[in-house]
């Protein structure tokens, strides 16, 4: 029986869990919440944050594991490649995947190989910024190099807002370091969804319409993805193959991947993000309905070393999205209304990770969320358009809110 060391037992890593379980593993988890829901379904547990590299190797090590995952966390992808090349186990290069995760590294080895990269640059110090601001070409991005979820970044087009917008970068950035970026203008939904390698080459992906919050308070959170793609095919293959040239030079293996990719008007391609694991909010599970494709098994199977060469491309079938379920004011949660046509006719399955009379704060980052949907739908614009007006559907009571939402 292999072990397999999970890095989280938070929700999102529940279907991970059972999942190693179905296929015979002996499945530990490590975190630094006691309380996470998917340790009752581990064999085991440590509290040990993800977040401590020399602590997860030495607890990998002294548990002599055979494979090493998470899901849906940067940080924590980072800790797996860590630990996993330091033990000679299954993974990507640990240089590889401190470039991709990191939005600075990214950027810089993005524009050394002609990838199309917006001028960007980072900072640790706000004069410097200040000074050099006149240099790029607004509207700009201000983000911290290492956060994930969409938290603390933010659009300006005035230098007058640089100070509260860095403090507010800073305030997400473990490296207390910020990135400044023009802004690109894109064509159509930003392309997201995910993929997977074998022995370095892409063999499956599956593009979604990212669908991001209309709201003031953070406009560039994903609220979900459809899929298919509306792309035109060849733009799609176009995408396939800049992913292809970047992981022949990131000298990545096998494993599954999780993209945010923008084209402009020019119809070229820009790397937003790239993440070495599956994504979350849902996207392996839409994947598996839309393709047949169990990427998470495949995952599984990457981190213990077992064959994966079966994985071949499949095109989506039907109309499927996944959907966050967010709230826009803070205050105390009570309840959910969906309208009874809409859960007859769209409904697949959906989970809240709260409960009435929880406390709940406004959405500024998918650390913020409140449950997730799977949805279906007849046709590919019934699909958008719900998608663009899901309030008209959903509906999250909240009482007493707070006065200051932001």
């Amino acid at each position: 029986m292999k072990k397999l060391l999970v890095l989280s037992g938070d929700s999102y890593h529940v279907p991970f869990i059972k999942k190693a379980k179905e296929m015979g593993c002996y499945v530990i988890t490590c975190d630094f919440f006691e309380n996470n829901p998917g340790h009752q379904f581990a064999d085991e547990y440590h509290n040990v944050s993800y977040m401590d590299q020399e602590g997860v190797l030495e607890l990998a090590a002294a548990l002599e594991i055979d494979g090493i995952i998470c899901f849906a966390a940067d940080e924590a992808a980072t800790t797996v490649a860590y630990v996993a090349e330091k033990l000679g186990l299954p993974t990507h290069p640990y240089k590889s995947i401190e470039i991709i995760n990191r939005k600075d590294l990214f950027r810089v080895f993005l524009k050394k190989h002609n990838f199309h990269v917006p001028q960007a640059k980072s900072y640790t110090s706000l004069e410097k910024a200040q000074a050099e601001f006149h240099h790029f070409k607004t509207p700009v991005m201000v983000k911290p190099v290492d956060s994930s979820g969409s938290r603390g970044i933010s659009k300006i087009d005035s230098i007058e807002l640089l100070p509260e917008k860095v403090e507010y970068a800073l305030r997400y950035s473990k490296v207390k370091r910020f990135l400044i970026e023009e802004y690109i203008e894109k064509q159509g939904y930003q392309v997201g969804g995910d993929g997977f390698s074998v022995n370095g080459r892409l063999v499956f992906r599956c593009f979604s319409n990212n669908h991001l919050s209309h709201t003031s308070i953070n406009p560039f959170i994903p609220l979900g993805g459809s899929w298919p793609s509306i792309l035109p095919e060849r733009l799609q293959t176009k995408i396939h193959n800049e992913i292809q040239r970047l992981l022949d030079l990131l000298q990545m293996k096998t494993g599954a991947y999780n993209f945010d990719i923008r084209i402009d008007q020019d119809e070229n391609v820009y790397f937003i993000e790239m993440g070495a694991r599956n994504g979350g909010n849902l996207i392996p599970r839409i994947t598996q309905y839309a393709t047949g494709v169990d990427l998470i098994e495949y995952s599984i199977k990457a981190a213990i070393g077992e064959d994966c060469c079966k994985l071949k491309m499949i095109q989506p079938k039907g109309c499927w999205s996944c959907y966050t379920i967010n709230s826009h004011k803070s205050g105390i949660f009570r309840g959910l209304e969906i309208n009874e046509e809409f859960r007859k006719e769209n409904v697949i399955e959906y989970e809240l990770f709260v409960r009435p009379g929880d406390n709940i704060e406004v959405f500024t980052g998918s650390d913020k969320k409140l449950g997730s949907m799977v949805l279906t739908y007849a046709s590919i614009d019934e699909m958008l358009q719900k998608m663009e007006d899901m309030e008209k559907w959903i509906k999250v009571v909240v009482e007493q809110s707070l006065v200051n939402n932001q």
